[in-house]
């Protein structure tokens, strides 16, 4: 990859060759088009998507939380409308700020801190509630 990525910075630079004004820049000029070559690398590559089923994903899991308090978030993130799902795990989860959710979702940055304060507000309520025992639980509903 680095082979490919400097033949190719050399021959761009050779066919701008006309553009360079100060050849004490040059070094720089070449620094500044291998690191614009790397990144349209980047920009070319495709990533191969998957269709995964979230059930499966989640119980394929090693070290995954078995205690009853981790099932019982889980049921309960799963109450959670995708309005207000969404961008708690793009925080939470990803790592993402408001104003990227905001792009990521196309929603103003203030309807993202809205949307954040709701699902965490919401959440405590469906925890608070208590309303699945651990005996009322299914073997089915224990993988997730």
């Amino acid at each position: 990859m680095a082979d490919d990525l400097v033949q190719e910075t050399f021959t761009r630079a050779w066919r701008a060759i006309d553009t360079l004004r100060d050849q004490n820049a040059a070094k720089y000029w070449l620094i500044t088009t291998l690191r614009r070559e790397h990144a349209r690398m980047y920009e070319r590559q495709q990533p191969d998507f998957a269709e995964v089923d979230p059930d499966n994903l989640m119980s394929s899991q090693t070290g995954f939380d078995t205690s009853i308090e981790a099932h019982m978030l889980r049921l309960s993130l799963r109450k959670l409308s995708d309005e207000y799902l969404e961008p708690l795990i793009l925080q939470v989860l990803w790592g993402y700020s408001c104003d990227e959710i905001a792009g990521i979702l196309g929603l103003s940055k203030s309807a993202v801190m809205t949307r954040l304060f709701r699902a965490r507000q919401k959440l405590r309520e469906l925890l608070k509630q208590d309303n699945v025992q651990p005996e009322n639980v299914s073997a089915g509903e224990q993988a997730i």
